[in-house]
């Protein structure tokens, strides 16, 4: 007896043996799981660039959140009449923050894509497990047999498009949340640094004015 060709698992070989339908749900699932680690990439050197920065501004080294301490000055030499001290303090923090919430979106990069595909890619590769098995079905009625070897390819298909599928998704909804967290715990460092540096502005303006 000869013997039968066992069905590969290799994802390769899973694909080249999926219908249009499958090749199509995978090929998407492929490139969404390429950009996931783009993404992932791309929003991790951003974060390690802010870090790196707030840690040099709080030593007193120009970086570039001198961007956002310079519009903090401008705005304390934009006096408005019969203003408190304490509306000016908040006044010259919130020009700082507006720059700050520019350089975080800015040094997010494409993190709410994360999210998206973390959420997606899990239905996208539902729908190829639907159509996989819908093809299991269909190659029975055909066949007139319900033996594995009929029904094998169509379920070897829509098990493949559930694991591309969870490919893509795990590690953009891991890397997304603990990135978030990473980015929250930064933006509240740099918002205390702008507070402290809002003070120190103000204070040294009043001395000047005592002067």
């Amino acid at each position: 007896m000869e013997p039968t060709n066992a069905l590969s698992i290799s994802p390769v070989d899973l694909f080249w043996a999926a219908g249009p339908v499958g090749k199509a749900v995978m090929a998407l699932l492929i490139l969404s799981s390429i950009w996931c680690w783009f993404l992932i990439l791309e929003s991790f050197y951003g974060l390690t660039r802010l870090r790196r920065a707030v840690r040099l501004a709080r030593k007193g080294q120009r970086t570039k959140l001198s961007a956002i301490f310079d519009a903090g000055v401008e705005a304390m030499h934009q006096p408005i009449d019969q203003e408190t001290a304490g509306e000016r303090r908040q006044r010259v923090l919130e020009a700082m923050m507006r720059y700050a919430r520019t350089l975080l979106v800015r040094a997010e990069g494409g993190l709410p894509n994360l999210a998206v595909i973390a959420s997606v890619a899990p239905f996208v590769g539902l729908f190829g497990t639907v159509w996989g098995i819908m093809t299991a079905f269909s190659g029975i009625a055909e066949a007139k047999d319900t033996s594995l070897a009929v029904v094998a390819p169509g379920i070897a298909e829509a098990l493949a498009a559930t694991a591309y599928g969870l490919a893509a998704a795990i590690p953009a909804a891991f890397a997304y949340n603990r990135l978030v967290a990473s980015f929250g715990r930064v933006a509240q460092e740099l918002s205390d640094l702008l507070e402290d540096h809002a003070v120190k502005v103000l204070r040294g303006r009043n001395l000047k004015e005592a002067a």
